[in-house]
Order: C-alpha cells, then sequence, then structure tokens
C-alpha cells in the first residue's frame, strides 16, 4: 500500500525533466519561504495570530522540509499533500479572511498560493518523474 503511494512512473527524459526543472524551482522557493519560519516554528506568525502554535509549526515543517523532498524527489507525494494542506490555508486566509484580490495591485494577493497549491496537486497525482529518489526507491 505505501509503495503504490509513493511509486512514480518515467514520462520520458522531456517530460522528466521539465517535472525535474518544477521540482528545483518549487523546492528552492519553498526552502526560502520555510526558513524564516523554521527558525520560530510555533510563532512565526507573532503574538497577535490567531494560528495555534501547532498548525504555524506544521506550516515550517511542510514549506522548509517539503521543499528539501521536493528537490531530491523523496517522499514527494507526502511532501506535496503537506504543501497542498498549507498553501489550500494561505489561499483561504488571504481570499476569504483577509480579502486580498487574486492578482496583487500593490499589497497581498492569493495567485502564489493558489500556483503553489496546483503544483501541489499535480506532483501528487503525477509523481516527481523519473528523475527522482522515489523513482530508484519505489519504481511503478
Amino acid at each position: 500500500m505505501i509503495h503504490k503511494f509513493f511509486a512514480t512512473k518515467s514520462f520520458g527524459t522531456c517530460g522528466d525533466t521539465g517535472l525535474l526543472f518544477v521540482r528545483l524551482v518549487m523546492g528552492l522557493a519553498f526552502i526560502f519561504h520555510g526558513w524564516g519560519k523554521i527558525q520560530n516554528p510555533m510563532g512565526w506568525m507573532g503574538p497577535e495570530a490567531t494560528v495555534p502554535g501547532f498548525f504555524q509549526l506544521l506550516a515550517a515543517v511542510s514549506e522548509f522540509g517539503g521543499g528539501i523532498a521536493l528537490i531530491l524527489g523523496l517522499l514527494t507525494a507526502l511532501a506535496s499533500l503537506g504543501l497542498a494542506f498549507t498553501m489550500a490555508f494561505a489561499v483561504y486566509l488571504h481570499a476569504m479572511v483577509i480579502g486580498d484580490p487574486f492578482v496583487s495591485t500593490g499589497g497581498g494577493s492569493y495567485e502564489l498560493a493558489s500556483l503553489y497549491l496546483a503544483l501541489s496537486l499535480m506532483f501528487i497525482f503525477m509523481g516527481p518523474g523519473g528523475f527522482s529518489v522515489d523513482r530508484k526507491i519505489f519504481k511503478a
């Protein structure tokens, strides 16, 4: 069962190269996004935050650790699941609670969180591609 969740297939050289490029860029972005959060994982939103420290910790770990996992292509589906939940909450927070527009007009927006959510879902459904540690370990 676990093996099937992480099993991945190759999409040919071009497809695997494209997935690798997206994983590298997205993974690096999440490492940078998560770096400051992982320094204070249960309080990075500040003392006035209404989000409990445990959920801040989950977001920090999913962003920083998920970024590393994406770069390696290791446990990609699990890392992407954590990122998808984190980005779904970010979309909800910015769109519904704060009322930011989809595209920024000088302030906040939920465009980037939506893009990361879509890419996370893509990796859950497609896997990391052939150029990944998952492919070496869990070959479909």
